[in-house]
């Protein structure tokens, strides 16, 4: 198997290799740029890259004012400052506008790790999903991170990224086709786990555990999170669904599953995911263990509902 690349590469090295074809891209940091590995992009990218410090909101401004002139922002910061902290400023300057720029929030969930609760986002998804017509990716490894980043090249309005900065376990090996938003690994006839970012991989290992005793579950890697595919209603309803996700359960993937199918009697739809706690400081193994949502934890629930 392929070694994986940091996510935080991942992201510098699109910046620079598109900066050839996009002249107009801008890449913006809050004082977090040697965390995201794009401390030297000055180099490159001149006046064209800029670090506001400390200013989450100034950065959102000044976003919105690049995008009215024509330029493409790409803007990073952790994951609580770039919602939570600026959601006015982003629902207003760039979502209300309906101007075109991509953040990316890293550090997702858990992987915050020791930098504690104040920066352990779990409910960014529920703030962006709330705005009107926004895109929203969550990434699962580094090859589905680069070809997610390419598509923000093209799509027009607000984009947010949801993802981690240190190098994903692999789930891809390159040439996938990353279109259509979700991609299903396993198929199985029981019952269905959706996931994003972190939880795919664990997801896939406790799936093919699962398959030897019998037991047939079918996973789907849903990382585009908003639109959801048109398609899902007709080929997934029928069958129990099972969300999992490093993130609250109100908000996310499972809420989002939820109202899909909530005039679907055909289909249960069951989450997996934070529920009504803060962040913490801790390692991640510790951490999915803490919140309910390791491996163990995954396979309990799939076995309680399929008893049912």
């Amino acid at each position: 198997m392929r070694e994986a690349k940091e996510l935080r590469l991942v992201y510098r090295d699109f910046l620079l290799e598109a900066n050839s074809e996009y002249p107009e891209l801008v890449a913006l940091e809050a004082d977090l740029s040697s965390s995201m590995s794009t401390n030297k992009l000055g180099e490159v990218f001149g006046k064209r890259y800029i670090n506001v410090g400390i200013m989450e909101a100034e950065m959102i401004g000044v976003a919105a004012g690049l995008s009215i002139l024509g330029f493409k922002p790409y803007l990073h910061t952790f994951g609580p400052f770039a919602t939570r902290r600026v959601f006015d400023q982003v629902f207003l300057s760039l979502g209300y506008s309906q101007l075109s720029a991509t953040i990316i929030g890293s550090d997702a969930g858990v992987t915050a790790e020791m930098n504690g609760g104040t920066h352990m986002p779990f409910e960014e998804l529920g703030l962006m999903r709330l705005i009107p017509n926004i895109t929203i990716f969550e990434a699962s490894d580094d090859i589905q991170f680069e070809a997610v980043l390419k598509q923000t090249l093209e799509i027009e309005g607000l984009k947010y990224i949801r993802t981690i900065r240190k190098a994903p376990e692999v789930v891809y090996e390159c040439g996938e086709d990353f279109s259509k938003g979700f991609i299903e690994l396993k198929t199985g006839r029981d019952l269905t786990i959706f996931a994003s970012g972190i939880m795919v991989a664990p997801c896939l290992r406790v799936a093919r555990e699962l398959e030897a005793t019998g037991v047939s579950v079918a996973v789907v890697d849903l990382f585009r999170i908003k639109p959801l595919p048109d398609e899902f209603n007709t080929i997934y309803s029928g069958t129990p669904i099972l969300t999992v996700e490093n993130h609250n359960e109100i908000g996310g993937i499972g809420s989002a599953l939820c109202e899909l199918f909530a005039t679907d009697n055909t289909t249960d739809v069951h989450r997996l995911g934070v529920h009504e706690k803060f962040g913490q400081v801790g390692k991640v193994p510790y951490l999915l263990a803490q919140y309910g949502i390791d491996e163990n934890s995954i396979k309990e629930k799939i076995l309680s509902i399929i008893e049912k």
